[in-house]
């Protein structure tokens, strides 16, 4: 606990068996198996307007996955026609926001005994689940995430209410882009956030405040083996450097918000839904 106040990360390793690993990687290939390739991936780019309302449909299609699972692709493989150049399974980015309130298994996973246990080591009396996505790091395409604090799209009243679990389902290596932290940068605030637009902006969301220039020289890199759970502070800055091996990493990752004395910010681009109500992490 000590160590996770100080630097504002925790690798908890062997927190889930090769099993339970297994059991998530093998649903989520049924979920792709099954997937429909949303519209807006399919349009053909000519005029500026249909590159607008290309543009615009991805954004609501982003706007309202919270209580959904939904598909977002890497960039550069879709043809001009919205035809996939390598098989679709191999183009997926990652799969949101709502797999831990509509799949089994990553809901049983979500609020797994051991999930609740640690909550409460970490003294969290009333978290709520706000979001889950399942990331790819696809081999040799998978983007870099640039450095960035989850409080920054994830916002509360007060601060320090987010906290992530990050779940490595294969080995999380320096070479095919595991998370690299800036330890103890937790404790110097934020100075930017992401906000839904003014409705009849062109983009669905924008970014209000600067983000700091960060000495890359600050950054430890984390691996992680398979199973093991990466406990990431809200304000702590992290990244992920670009896949350019042969090598996926898949993870799965979920936030919590102790939802007792905070207010959920109105202007976050993910807002609960009379569907679908944040989950009590406690069940």
């Amino acid at each position: 606990l000590s160590q996770f106040h100080r630097d504002g990360f925790l690798v908890l390793e062997g927190f889930f068996s090769a099993e339970e690993c297994d059991s998530m990687r093998s649903q989520i290939q049924g979920i792709i198996a099954g997937m429909e390739v949303p519209p807006h991936c399919r349009t053909e780019f000519s005029t500026r307007e249909q590159e607008q309302l290309q543009a615009q449909g991805s954004s609501d299609y982003f706007l309202t996955s919270g209580d959904k699972i939904r598909f977002f692709f890497e960039k550069g493989v879709l043809d001009e026609k919205g035809n996939f150049l390598i098989p679709k399974e191999k183009s997926i980015s990652k799969i949101g926001h709502a797999l831990h309130a509509h799949d089994p298994i990553f809901k049983q996973i979500t609020h797994s005994s051991k999930v609740q246990e640690l909550g409460r080591k970490l003294g969290l009396e009333r978290p709520v689940v706000v979001q889950s996505m399942y990331i790819f790091k696809q081999p040799g395409i998978g983007g870099e995430v640039t450095p960035h604090q989850d409080a920054t799209f994830l916002h509360t009243e007060p601060l320090g209410r987010i906290l992530g679990f990050w779940i490595a389902l294969e080995d999380a290596t320096q070479e095919n882009g595991c998370l690299w932290f800036i330890p103890g940068s937790h404790t110097n605030g934020i100075t930017r956030r992401m906000v839904r637009a003014p409705s009849g902006a062109s983009t669905c969301v924008e970014f209000v405040g600067s983000e700091p220039a960060y000495d890359d020289s600050q950054f430890i890199p984390l691996p992680v083996k398979k199973g093991g759970l990466v406990l990431i502070h809200g304000e702590v800055v992290h990244k992920s450097e670009l896949n350019s091996s042969g090598s996926s990493r898949h993870a799965f990752t979920f936030h919590v918000m102790e939802a007792k004395g905070t207010s959920w910010s109105k202007e976050n681009w993910l807002q609960p839904t009379p569907e679908l109500p944040f989950p009590s992490l406690y069940t």
